[in-house]
């Protein structure tokens, strides 16, 4: 029961606080605040009680689980598991959650109620992906978490937020419509060849398929999850979403909903589809390395502090699809590594933007310089997160891209080496944000506030858990290593794991 709970209290958190935000706004962020707290407080009580995996009629090293029949003649169900991977990803969700309501403390005005309303239902849906087995909850969660978000960006977005709001909407909703088809034909081969059908995931993982016919179904999801994560070409509605979505907008997207997709890959793809992914591997690493080398130059490029934070987000995320299609543990491991301190890092960097403009009114770093003497605790964070950014040792970036790096040379030395370019790069960017920022000359004048205590405590929050995470990654691989292996023994006896 306590897999349901993560969602209720999040629903019913969203509808309280709509109700009492119209005539109390504090209220509002007190009950928003109340139910991430709870759930992440229940997550870190069933993390310190980890049975170490236990694996559930072999179909997932499974600790915790629930059934309940749904549609039973279409073998509908409702069916939530939990594994270290869903389990990490959860938690990452509550605890980005509640460092997007606190950043928004004093941004948002207006509609205070309904805003934190949106923000708990998407981060509901966003919780439901992760803990979905069977593929039709999976994708109504997939489709729930996309309205509230587009929202979001619609009606607290900045100048061009109608604009953004419905790219998001038509990229998000036209991917994901690919994956409905694939996963109601699977749905139907499972009919034809078992007599009854089922939309359980770990019952379609013996379904034999004919090699073309894998292959089509098998793009069918990546297509969908490659938009969430996103993947080069499909990124362009990234940039705009995350420029005009308001702080904690931008938080949940580049902190959460771009591990759905990763997510996605790991759960579904890889393990459903072995032959077709593994034959697709050369070209799912070759557009990780186009998007870690694209984002890289195309952040280099802006002057719009947001635009910027944004392309690092498809740079990062490349790592994470190069790792995912490497094929081996090592690889896997610094994927779901990278996933975490991504999340941190980037949400870390969007709260700043934020307050940024919300001090400046602009976000063009051309008008701004000469801050650090005006704001010195700001500009020390965002050195920190620069450099985490960029991967320096000792934080937990450098671990995750450490790990994946050293997983696809095992596979393709050549990619590998490309990669090891974004690095490069990432320190130019990062850099540079620096430089224009908060050094050289103060043109404008700018006189600001600083960053109040309140920012301060979420911003040393979240540098403890990239030092942690850069120091002492072991308790992180150790509890997802259960569901990796599990991975690893779907594939392995087809061969496909590298070595």
């Amino acid at each position: 029961m306590i897999l349901l709970w993560f969602i209720v209290i999040l629903l019913a958190g969203g509808l309280l606080a709509w109700s009492v935000g119209r005539w109390n706004p504090l209220w509002a962020r007190g009950i928003a605040l109340g139910a991430l707290a709870i759930d992440l407080l229940l997550g870190l009580i069933l993390w310190l009680q980890r049975p170490g995996g236990v694996v559930f009629s072999n179909q997932g090293a499974w600790w915790v689980q629930m059934e309940w029949p749904w549609l039973p003649p279409f073998g509908i169900s409702f069916h939530l598991a939990l594994d270290g991977l869903s389990l990490l990803l959860v938690l990452l969700t509550f605890f980005l959650g509640l460092m997007a309501v606190v950043a928004s403390w004093s941004e948002i005005q207006e509609r205070v109620g309904f805003f934190h309303f949106n923000v708990l239902w998407t981060l509901a849906g966003v919780v439901g992906v992760f803990l979905a087995v069977d593929l039709f909850l999976f994708y109504f969660f997939w489709e729930m978490m996309l309205v509230p978000m587009a929202f979001l960006i619609f009606i607290w977005g900045h100048e061009n937020r109608v604009y953004a709001a419905i790219k998001f909407f038509v990229f998000t909703q036209a991917s994901g419509l690919l994956m409905l088809v694939a996963i109601l034909t699977l749905s139907f081969l499972h009919n034809q060849q078992t007599g009854s059908y089922s939309f359980n995931a770990m019952q379609w993982l013996e379904l034999p398929l004919a090699p073309a016919t894998a292959m089509w179904l098998m793009l069918g999801f990546f297509v969908a999850f490659a938009v969430k994560l996103p993947v080069v070409p499909l990124h362009t509605w990234l940039p705009d979403a995350h420029t005009e979505a308001p702080t904690a907008g931008s938080v949940i997207l580049a902190g959460l909903l771009l591990k759905t997709g990763a997510y996605g890959l790991l759960r579904f793809v890889v393990p459903l589809f072995p032959d077709a992914a593994k034959t697709f591997a050369t070209v799912a690493m070759s557009l990780g390395v186009i998007g870690i080398l694209y984002g890289a130059v195309l952040a280099f490029a802006q002057t719009d502090v947001k635009r910027l934070v944004a392309y690092t987000s498809v740079s990062h995320m490349g790592f994470v699809l190069l790792g995912i299609f490497a094929w081996n543990e090592l690889a896997w491991q610094g994927a779901v590594l990278q996933m975490i301190c991504h999340g941190i890092s980037t949400g870390a960097l969007f709260i700043l933007a934020g307050a940024l403009q919300e001090r400046l009114h602009t976000r063009d770093m051309r008008d701004m310089g000469g801050l650090w003497s005006t704001v010195p605790r700001m500009g020390g964070v965002a050195l920190f997160f620069a450099m985490a950014s960029l991967g320096l040792p000792g934080l937990g970036n450098f671990v995750a891209e450490f790990l994946v790096l050293i997983g696809s040379f095992r596979v393709n030395a050549f990619l590998t080496i490309m990669a090891t370019v974004g690095l490069v790069a990432a320190t130019v960017y990062a850099l540079r944000l620096i430089q224009q920022t908060f050094h050289g000359p103060n043109k404008e004048g700018w006189k600001v506030p600083d960053l109040t205590l309140r920012d301060m405590a979420i911003m040393a929050v979240m540098i403890a858990a990239l030092v942690y995470l850069g120091l002492y990654p072991q308790p992180i691989l150790d509890t997802v290593n259960p569901a990796l292996s599990h991975l690893q023994r779907v594939v392995e006896p087809l061969g496909m794991l590298a070595r």
